[in-house]
């Protein structure tokens, strides 16, 4: 039998052709095949009741009851045993079509789905061939991160996983603010004030000390600023010994963000930042105004798009009055390198919403240049996301009212972590409750973020993400250490190979097979909408049915074939909730 991968997306397909069978028009019904409540089935198609509304002539109704009941006739025509010995199909309502999972399927669906590279290959259809680029954290050099950078870190490397399990290729591209007018103060500041003994600890804490150090003085002394300047000019003009020393300020930059991006298992393929695109700037000018698209406008060269009702007045600047490039004309040649050195096929950004407008005027402006320049034009996303609260409603920020360091926040999670599993095992050697105390406090930072919708603010409680019970890494990082646990202790004559098993009978078993084979449904959701958080919500449910099937169905029972599905549920779970949490870039435990 050959085993759909996505039920749904299959279902989809099949009704698409059944309806083009009767003569409906193309395009004019869509089959919005989603889950449907366990009452009625594992799947429901819901879209003959919109197509009988559209479909109707003046002074005349369409039955919709009728029409699904055509539409399902052709279907099981078509489809054949091929789809009646996988499920039953009925009608409900106003032409509602029900589809219900047979136990039998359900079995051999687990049995071929069996390993996460067989879920991977099984996604991996998708975006196969397809190349996309994502750009997220973007820091600026010579400055410490803080916790407001976290969301964009931990969101952009979960929608690379995602990418990159439907079978994207991804490119990984941090954005470094490496290039503007405060390296002058920074070059000032290293030549006068730098510590060594300070830049050897902590590079970034030494560089945000000389920058203030550098802007003091400067305030000071005219003398100073002028030297600031300066500084700053011989860098502009490529003197070889301000560009040495500004590279030299990067790299110790790069180096310790990537020290922090380790402890998030975050990985760059690239840090193209502003710096790199500044010799491709002037060429930016130039098609933007041989198209017609740029114009001066009080000295400066913008670009207004008189269709859109916010932005026919409000311009977008890409040259500055004093002739600066800016954000805007750095991210035009940015687009117009992905598309042409990566051959990309898609991009994706992922800011902060405040940064909502510049990408719209961006995206705009890209779509006219490249239509008249003969590029292809990628595939565009500006993935957004809300701001991280304290509990008092407020942003989250230190006692003083700084901004928390992003490296003091995972040093917390780690020693509250370490805390709690010191108390729960206090009889485990102390690395390996460091190891335990990793996994587990930057598990929760990432997933407190993970587990919203992207688009909200969340309230970060320590207590909260923390705790062993509700919608939290430390629950499902426990429920997998549970489920390993019953595996290990398994004797070898009572581990029966799933080719034993029978189909699953117990209303609990049924849930659970039903909600590992909603798996891909929960990818295509957090795909098509670049929001992890479905991963999440299945994962915390997944979690759920497991624990509701071990409360009424005890695994090790005497009948082989009956031990054996549930083992086969057992290590399905596992896989699955294993495979989910690394998507999310959540590690594992074998203990905890």
């Amino acid at each position: 039998m050959d085993v759909w991968f996505d039920v749904a997306h299959h279902l989809e397909t099949a009704l698409k052709a059944a309806a083009a069978e009767l003569g409906w028009p193309a395009g004019s019904f869509t089959p919005d095949v989603r889950t449907a409540d366990p009452r009625f089935g594992d799947f429901q198609a819901n879209g003959v009741l919109s197509y009988a509304k559209a479909s109707a002539t003046p002074g005349t109704k369409q039955n919709p009851r009728a029409l699904a009941q055509a539409l399902m006739d052709a279907l099981l025509r078509r489809e054949g045993a091929a789809l009646t010995d996988r499920m039953t199909v009925s009608i409900a309502g106003p032409g509602f079509i029900n589809f219900a999972l047979k136990p039998s399927f359900l079995l051999t669906w687990l049995r071929t789905f069996d390993r996460e590279d067989d879920l991977r290959r099984g996604a991996g259809q998708r975006l196969a061939s397809q190349t996309w680029i994502v750009d997220y954290g973007s820091p600026n050099t010579a400055k410490q991160m803080h916790v407001g950078h976290i969301r964009s870190i931990i969101i952009g490397e979960a929608i690379c996983r995602l990418l990159e399990f439907c079978g994207a290729k991804v490119v990984r591209d941090n954005h470094l603010g490496d290039w503007g007018t405060q390296f002058g103060k920074i070059l000032y500041g290293y030549k006068h004030h730098l510590d060594r003994a300070a830049l050897e600890r902590d590079p970034l804490e030494e560089f945000e000390r000389l920058y203030k150090a550098a802007d003091a003085a400067c305030k000071e002394s005219p003398a100073a600023l002028e030297e600031a300047r300066l500084e700053l000019v011989r860098l502009q003009n490529g003197e070889a010994d301000a560009v040495s020393l500004w590279e030299r300020v990067n790299q110790l930059s790069i180096d310790t963000l990537n020290s922090i991006y380790a402890r998030l298992g975050v990985r760059y393929d690239h840090f193209l930042g502003e710096s790199f695109y500044r010799d491709r700037i002037e060429a930016v000018y130039r098609e933007l105004i041989g198209a017609g698209l740029a114009v001066e406008s009080e000295g400066a060269l913008v670009v207004f798009h008189p269709e859109h009702p916010r932005f026919a007045t409000q311009p977008f600047i890409v040259r500055k009055s004093d002739g600066a490039s800016n954000y805007a004309s750095t991210d035009l040649a940015t687009m117009a390198y992905r598309v042409e050195h990566f051959k990309a096929d898609g991009v994706i950004v992922v800011t902060d919403a405040r940064q909502n407008d510049h990408f719209e005027q961006l995206w705009l402006t890209t779509q006219k240049w490249f239509a008249h320049a003969g590029r292809r034009l990628p595939q565009f996303q500006h993935v957004t996301f809300g701001t991280i609260l304290g509990e008092d409603g407020k942003a989250i920020k230190t006692r003083s009212g700084d901004p928390i360091r992003l490296k003091a926040l995972l040093d917390e999670a780690e020693e509250r972590a370490f805390a709690v599993v010191t108390e729960k095992n206090a009889d485990l050697p102390e690395a390996k409750r460091r190891e335990i105390a990793r996994a587990v406090g930057i598990g929760a930072v990432i997933y407190a973020d993970l587990s919203q919708n992207r688009s909200s603010d969340y309230v970060f409680s320590w207590d909260k993400l923390l705790s062993l019970d509700g919608n939290t890494a430390p629950y499902l990082l426990y429920a997998c250490v549970r489920i390993a646990s019953i595996l290990r202790k398994l004797e070898p004559a009572q581990d029966v190979g799933a080719e034993n098993a029978t189909p699953f009978e117990t209303p609990e078993e049924i849930a659970l097979a039903r909600k590992l084979v909603a798996f891909p449904g929960a990818i295509d959701q957090a795909v098509s909408t670049l929001r992890p958080h479905f991963i999440s919500l299945y994962l915390y449910e997944l979690a759920g049915a497991f624990s509701s099937f071990y409360n009424a169905n005890r695994v090790l029972v005497d009948e082989p074939e009956v031990r054996a599905r549930r083992l086969v549920l057992c290590r399905r779970t596992l896989m699955t909730l294993q495979t989910g949490l690394h998507l999310l870039e959540i590690r594992t435990l074998d203990q905890m």
